[in-house]
């Protein structure tokens, strides 16, 4: 399938994150460090993304949207608070691709003449089936 890319800016200077303790692995570890990250981007403050690329995230990712209109990406899976800076950076450069990626044409298409003959025959039968199932006049 030929995917087009689509172009996002390096929205890095809007991107706002805030660490917590991880209840993943680590072990003892995890008692101490910080290493939950939790990456916060508000979709209409963006100065980098246009009106209209704003009004398609708004749209497509509705349902992820806090109230004020961020758009929160949580990493918990690496002991490390930087490796899950990068997750959550990589997660939401993601979400935002998939979602402003444009919505392919549905191209129509007719069915083969092997699958008409094939339904037409099978019509047919059930309705000879059938034929014979009514009352026998002697």
């Amino acid at each position: 399938m030929n995917k087009t890319s689509v172009h996002i800016p390096d929205l890095s200077s809007e991107f706002s994150f805030r660490t917590s303790r991880s209840s993943g692995p680590g072990g003892q570890h995890v008692n101490k460090v910080d290493s939950r990250v939790e990456l916060r981007f508000n979709i209409e403050n963006s100065q980098l993304l246009t009106e209209l690329q704003k009004k398609i995230l708004q749209e497509k990712l509705e349902s992820k949207l806090t109230t004020e209109g961020d758009l929160i990406v949580v990493s918990q899976k690496e002991r490390s608070q930087l490796r899950n800076k990068e997750i959550t950076i990589e997660k939401l450069y993601s979400l935002l691709a998939k979602a402003l990626q444009p919505k392919k044409k549905r191209r129509p298409t007719k069915p083969t003449r092997t699958s008409v003959e094939k339904r037409i025959t099978t019509k047919k039968q059930t309705g000879e089936k059938k034929k014979w199932r009514g009352k026998i006049d002697l």
